[in-house]
This record gives structure tokens, sequence and C-alpha cells, in this order.
């Protein structure tokens, strides 16, 4: 009798485990725009940054990030082998550059859209495919650039183009924040949109203020941070079941 009973417990028990579901990591790779800040430069606010809050419990956020990383610069100082040794099968990994893959004059981050800036993309692809997790591309954030007229200025150029192609020949996930904040920033158009970027009052630590059309304030990063785990919910992965739906 003991027996039995302690054979239904055991039971019980494994298949309480069996049914347990499982955490997921999520490792975030990019520049700027996405990075944590700092809180002396606050309101400026990298949008991983807050996509914690989009996610549900079982969903932990690494934000790996940095300010004025390009895709070959995040390579060479170090910082994609240190995400890549901590990955291991399930895991995501969101990867957005492009923003200082375009700085000609900087031979530490420059890449060239169909050559370099391309290799660089697939790197980071299959070796994230080779540890059994699955990268997602997303193209950058856009700038705030109005002409005379109230129409958005593209100041991209090939980078974007480039990434949907890489994500087109290597069967990636993607979500185009390039195409998704440019209809957001075009729709609110050259004065409202300030309020989702860098644009604030003189202070003691910013006398003249600041005047910043690529980076985003608090209320821009949440707004990105909304856009991109919408996007998410329409993906065919794992993924997309813990995001917590927003408006």
């Amino acid at each position: 009798m003991k027996n039995t009973i302690l054979m239904v417990v055991l039971a019980l028990v494994l298949s309480s485990c069996s049914t347990k579901e499982k955490s997921i990591d999520v490792f975030m790779v990019g520049d700027s725009t996405m990075a944590n800040k700092k809180t002396e430069v606050y309101p400026e606010t990298g949008w991983g940054q807050v996509v914690a809050q989009y996610f549900d419990s079982l969903v932990t956020v690494h934000n790996h990030a940095v300010n004025g990383r390009s895709t070959k610069s995040f390579i060479d100082e170090g910082r994609w082998q240190v995400v890549l040794d901590s990955l291991k099968k399930g895991d995501f990994v969101l990867i957005q550059f492009g923003h200082n893959d375009q700085k000609i004059k900087d031979s530490t981050r420059y890449t060239i859209p169909f050559e370099s800036y391309s290799e660089n993309l697939e790197k980071y692809v299959l070796e994230t495919r080779e540890k059994g997790a699955t990268p997602i591309l997303l193209t950058s954030i856009v700038r705030r650039k109005f002409d005379e007229n109230g129409q958005l200025v593209d100041t991209h150029g090939d980078y974007p183009v480039a990434m949907r192609q890489v994500a087109e020949r290597l069967n990636v996930p993607l979500i185009d924040l390039q195409k998704l904040t440019e209809d957001l920033v075009q729709s609110m158009g050259d004065e409202p949109s300030k309020e989702l970027y860098l644009w604030t009052e003189p202070t003691e630590k910013y006398p003249e203020g600041r005047q910043d059309n690529t980076h985003l304030r608090l209320a821009g990063a949440i707004k990105v941070a909304a856009l991109a785990t919408r996007e998410l919910t329409k993906l065919p992965i794992d993924l997309a079941d813990h995001v917590i739906v927003n408006d």
C-alpha cells in the first residue's frame, strides 16, 4: 500500500514538472536607440530599457545594446561573443543595428550596406542558430527629419534594404521598425513628434537644452517597444505567446 501511494505521489510530481512552463531568455544587441541609459541623462531612454513590461513573467530580457555601436564594432569589441557564450537552445536574440554602420569617417564602425553590413548580420544570424536560439532582425528606428513640405526624410539609405534582404535570404523573422516608426512619426507631424525624441528644456546639466532627433525620451521608448512587441505577436515563434498585448 505504501509503495502504491509513493508511486502515485512520484507520478504527480513528475507530471507537474513536465507541464511546468519553461522560462525564456531574450537577448538584445544593438545601438543607443535600444540601450539602457544612466539616470543622469534622463529622460533619454532606449526602447530596450522598457520592453520587458510587454512580456509575461516567464520572459527575462538581457539588454546588451550599447551606445555608438555598429554591427562591426559590437563584434570587434567582443560584445557579441559575450552574448553568444550565454545563448542556449530556446533563447531569442533581437538584432538592431544601422545608425552607426553609416559612420563613413570612422573605420571602427563603418560598414557597406550590401557587403560588410550584410555579412555581419549573417554572422549574427548563423551563430545564433548554431546555439539553438532564434534570431530576429529589426531595422533601425527613423530619425526625426522633416523637409519644408512636412515630409519625413529618410536618413538610413540602403541599410534597412540590406537587412530586409538578409532576412528574406536566410528566412529570418523581421520587425521593420524603420517602416513602423516612419509611419508613426509622419502621422504625428513635425512639431508633435518631438514628444518622442530627446527635445528637452535647459537644465543645469544641459544649459542649452537638447534637440536630439535620433534618441528617444521615455514616451518614445515606450511607444517603440509597444510597436516592436505588437509585431512579435504576428511572427510564428514561441515568444509571440508571451507578449502582453498592448493598445
